[in-house]
C-alpha cells in the first residue's frame, strides 16, 4: 500500500514537472513568434519607406522649364522640348555620387493632368523639385501659390515630409525675379490663400476639417519654416544665355539633390 503511495506521488510530481516544463515551452514559443512578427514588421516598414521614397518629383506649372531641366539633369545636354501629356522618369545619380540614386520623375504641368499625376507618384516622393518661372513669376503668382499650396497641405506629402526644392528657372532672362523676392512674395500669397481656403470651408459645413493639413501655425503670418519638410530656395537656369548649345547653370540644384543621399 505504501509502495502504491509513493508510486502515485511520484507519478503527480513528474505530471507537474512535465506540464511546467510545457508551460514553460508554450511561453518560450509565443515569445518567439512574436519577436519573429515584431521583427518582419520593422524590416518591412524600414525597407519599405526606405525602397518607396526613392523619387525626385519634377513639379511646376507649364512652361516652366521642368522637361528641359529633367534632360539636363540626366545628359547635361539641351534638348527642345513641348508640353508633356505624361511623366517621363528615369534613374538618376548626381555627378560623383556612389549612393544608390533614385528616380527622376518629370509630371506634366497641364492644370488638367497635373492632379492626377501628383496623387500617383506623391508617396514616393524623397523629394520634389518645385519649378517656378522667374521670368513670368509675377503675372503667375496666384496659380504658382495655388499649386504650392496644395502640395504643402496635401496629408500624404505632409507625413512623409519630402525635401521641397523651390527651384526659380530661367535666372538668364534679365526681367526674373531672385529666389528670395520669390520666396517673400510666395509667403505673402500662400497666407492669403490660407485664410480664403479656411474662410470657404468654414461657409460651407460651419468647420474647416477635411482631408488636408493646416498650413504654418494658427495665429502667425505664414512662412516657409513652419511646415513639416525641408524647403529650399535656389536659383538657376535651364537655357544657357550663349544659346542652346551652351553650358545649362544648374549647379545649386545638383549640390541639394547630392545632399538628399
Amino acid at each position: 500500500m505504501e509502495m502504491e503511495m509513493q508510486d502515485e506521488a511520484y507519478s503527480d510530481s513528474l505530471l507537474k514537472n512535465l506540464q511546467d516544463q510545457d508551460a514553460v515551452a508554450i511561453v518560450g514559443i509565443i515569445v518567439a513568434v512574436v519577436v519573429v512578427i515584431l521583427t518582419i514588421l520593422f524590416l518591412k516598414i524600414f525597407w519599405g519607406s526606405k525602397s518607396t521614397k526613392s523619387a525626385v518629383l519634377l513639379v511646376g506649372l507649364c512652361d516652366s522649364g521642368k522637361t528641359l531641366i529633367f534632360n539636363r539633369l540626366l545628359t547635361g545636354k539641351f534638348k527642345r522640348t513641348q508640353t508633356s501629356m505624361t511623366d517621363n522618369s528615369a534613374f538618376y545619380r548626381p555627378h560623383n555620387d556612389t549612393g544608390s540614386g533614385w528616380t527622376l520623375i518629370d509630371l506634366p504641368g497641364h492644370e488638367s493632368l497635373r492632379p492626377q499625376y501628383i496623387e500617383k507618384f506623391k508617396s514616393a516622393a524623397r523629394a520634389i523639385v518645385f519649378v517656378v518661372d522667374s521670368a513670368s513669376f509675377q503675372k503667375e503668382v496666384r496659380d504658382v501659390a495655388e499649386l504650392l499650396y496644395s502640395l504643402l497641405t496635401d496629408s500624404v506629402i505632409a507625413r512623409n515630409a519630402p525635401t521641397l526644392l523651390v527651384t526659380c528657372n530661367k535666372q538668364d532672362i534679365t526681367m526674373a525675379k531672385s529666389a528670395k523676392l520669390i520666396q517673400q512674395q510666395l509667403e505673402k500669397e500662400l497666407n492669403t490663400l490660407r485664410v480664403t481656403r479656411s474662410a470657404a470651408l468654414s461657409s460651407q459645413d460651419g468647420s474647416t476639417g477635411d482631408a488636408s493639413v493646416y498650413l504654418g501655425k494658427k495665429g502667425k503670418d505664414f512662412d516657409f519654416s513652419q511646415v513639416s519638410m525641408r524647403v529650399e530656395f535656389l536659383e538657376c537656369s535651364s537655357r544657357s544665355s550663349k544659346g542652346d548649345e551652351g553650358e545649362a547653370d544648374i549647379e545649386n540644384l545638383e549640390k541639394c539633390l547630392a545632399k538628399l543621399s
